[in-house]
């Protein structure tokens, strides 16, 4: 079985990014799985300019593309032979005894999340993942999201997983072929309330749309930091610290944030 974990670290050094990372790369060698870190821009994904309802500094400090749309170079990883691929974003931290992924995942599956709504969250994210879910998910109506109290069924796609099953859904298109599908290109123009949506609306929308065979992993794989509440934090195999800019200090003090979560 031939296993990678991507990620994805383009633009400035982050002192958070390079602990997550190291972390990513100590468990793979533990676990004998590939670890590809993509360090450059290669999709350079850019809106429609003339449409486009994104703000100009959003996409012009990136040389005029979206580095959110990166990560979906790893889906190119298929035809290199990889029988299960997990794409990690550079700021979610592995712990040391947290065990393999694709063992839970297994084979059974095209793709795997963790649902954000059925995490074990605080109150005060709770009633925002109400909120994003009837701005990213409400007009999209021609996909059963299994609307419940505090929103739709999404994933967050801060850690996904995929079986080589999944290629056929790509249609035998490259990754930047799949993301320059007309059907997505609302979502890269962030158009209405897409204005700063990043690849999870997307993602969530053709995943469902395409009737994928999905597994709801459990929550401890995509822990969401300062989301999940504090008590349950220490049982997470996988952190994310998915809101780096309301961190102390941008989430630089690591040994903080390390000494927090233990």
């Amino acid at each position: 079985m031939k296993r990678l974990i991507y990620q994805v670290y383009v633009g400035k050094n982050s002192k958070l990014y390079d602990t997550c990372v190291a972390s990513v790369a100590a468990y793979c060698k533990k676990y004998d799985i590939d670890h590809v870190v993509q360090k450059t821009p290669i999709l350079r994904i850019k809106p429609d300019i003339f449409v486009t309802n994104r703000s100009v500094e959003s996409y012009e400090k990136h040389g005029g593309f979206l580095p959110i749309y990166e990560k979906e170079n790893a889906f190119d990883y298929f035809a290199k032979g990889y029988d299960q691929i997990a794409i990690i974003d550079a700021d979610i931290y592995v712990r040391s005894e947290a065990p393999n992924i694709f063992e839970d995942f297994g084979t059974e599956h095209d793709f795997g999340a963790c649902v954000e709504r059925d995490m074990p969250i605080s109150g005060a994210y709770a009633m925002k993942i109400k909120n994003y879910s009837n701005m990213q998910y409400a007009s999209l109506g021609n996909v059963d999201w299994d609307w419940q109290d505090w929103g739709a069924k999404f994933y967050n796609m801060g850690m996904m997983i995929m079986n080589k099953s999944i290629v056929p859904y790509f249609k035998g298109q490259t990754a930047r072929q799949f993301l320059g599908r007309p059907e997505f290109q609302k979502f890269i123009d962030g158009m209405g309330n897409w204005k700063w949506s990043t690849d999870q609306t997307l993602l969530n929308w053709w995943v469902k749309k395409e009737g994928l065979n999905i597994k709801d992993m459990d929550w401890k794989w995509n822990a969401l930091y300062k989301g999940v509440k504090d008590e349950y934090i220490p049982e997470a195999n996988f952190v994310h610290f998915f809101l780096k800019d309301k961190l102390p200090n941008s989430g630089e003090n690591v040994e903080a944030l390390m000494k927090d979560i233990a």
